[in-house]
């Protein structure tokens, strides 16, 4: 299997109130691919697909990579999002938050090159 790239979905419980959670926390609006998904495309590679599927929302997880978790943290405290978990080692910072329906958001930072792509 040749990988070019890594798309991630989580599911919510009803898209209409959780894309504009997600797009200020992205800071940008969502493509919208189909009725059910908004989508993100990032810079460097990947994308973030948010669609509704009740019964398997808050089950989810992902992680996001950025190159300096600190002003990260400050955008997410001015949005009322919980910071208070956060973890580091000499490889990697992060900050682990929830969207309103639990799924667990990884916002991490690497400390080494090539630890996050």
């Amino acid at each position: 299997m040749m990988v070019q790239n890594a798309l991630a979905s989580v599911a919510v419980r009803n898209l209409a109130t959780s894309l504009p959670w997600y797009e200020k926390l992205l800071d940008a609006k969502a493509s919208r691919p189909m009725p059910e998904v908004g989508e993100w495309q990032f810079k460097r590679g990947g994308g973030l697909q948010v669609y509704e599927l009740a019964e398997r929302a808050g089950e989810g997880s992902l992680t996001l990579a950025v190159n300096d978790l600190e002003p990260e943290i400050e955008h997410l405290q001015k949005l009322g999002i919980d910071t208070s978990h956060t973890t580091s080692s000499d490889k990697v910072r992060t900050v682990m938050i929830t969207d309103p329906d639990g799924n667990h958001i990884a916002i991490a930072e690497a400390l080494m090159p090539g630890v996050i792509r």
